[in-house]
């Protein structure tokens, strides 16, 4: 297949991102627009509204993406979030897009986002890509992903994402959420601050040698 253009990948992933406005998992908008003022410091459910008279053309733009990220890491991946964070125009309108880059061999590990569903565009390259279904059945849905290709990741699910090729693959994933969140699963249980107690750790993992813990930890903690 020949490869799809950036301008062609961004702008379908904006669409379907947009359409998941249907089933949003943020509250609908109730005016126009309201840029986030990031550096106000009244906490609400979302962000607060700048003033509309210091509302500027470039707070509706973003070059967040346009950057291939370093994958030059021990996971061989890196994923540039673009969200009401860092792209102030977002805020109330219930999306987010990312870019994520894949070494040969890279993976963005298990993983869950708390507050969108994730859509997937491949862009170049080849994915392993999957999610896991909750209790009592924890059925795993993976599939092999070719350019052009979408995989959908719902909400709250452990999913994760392979680079099965031998060259570097990119891909595009829009969120249902302006602040979708991220949860690392290895991350949350060995690099938690403060650590989470070994007794919990050795219980839930069966795991009886202690010193493995604390490696795991160490090891993790360098990702």
């Amino acid at each position: 297949m020949a490869r799809l253009s950036t301008a062609l990948a961004f702008a379908l992933v904006a669409t379907i991102s947009s359409s998941l406005l249907v089933q949003a998992a943020d509250e609908d908008m109730l005016q126009d627009f309201c840029v986030a003022d990031n550096a106000s410091k009244i906490k609400v459910n979302g962000v607060i509204c700048k003033a509309a008279e210091d509302v500027k053309a470039e707070d509706f733009k973003s070059s967040l993406l346009a950057t291939p990220g370093n994958t030059d890491n021990k996971l061989g991946s890196n994923v540039t979030l673009a969200s009401v964070s860092n792209f102030p125009g977002l805020n109330t309108f219930g999306v987010a897009l990312a870019r994520i880059d894949y070494a040969p061999g890279g993976t963005n590990p298990p993983h869950v986002h708390p507050r969108g569903t994730e859509l997937l565009f491949l862009l170049h390259g080849t994915l392993y890509v999957g999610f896991v279904t909750t209790l009592p059945d924890n059925k795993l849905f993976a599939q092999k992903l070719n350019p052009g290709d979408l995989f959908v990741f719902p909400r709250g699910l452990i999913h994760f994402q392979l680079n099965v090729g031998e060259e570097p693959a990119v891909a595009l994933t829009g969120f249902n959420s302006q602040n979708p969140g991220t949860s690392q699963v290895a991350r949350a249980v060995f690099d938690s601050n403060p650590p989470i107690n070994d007794d919990v750790i050795a219980k839930a993992f069966q795991i009886d040698d202690r010193g493995l813990i604390q490696k795991l930890r160490e090891l993790i903690s360098m990702t």
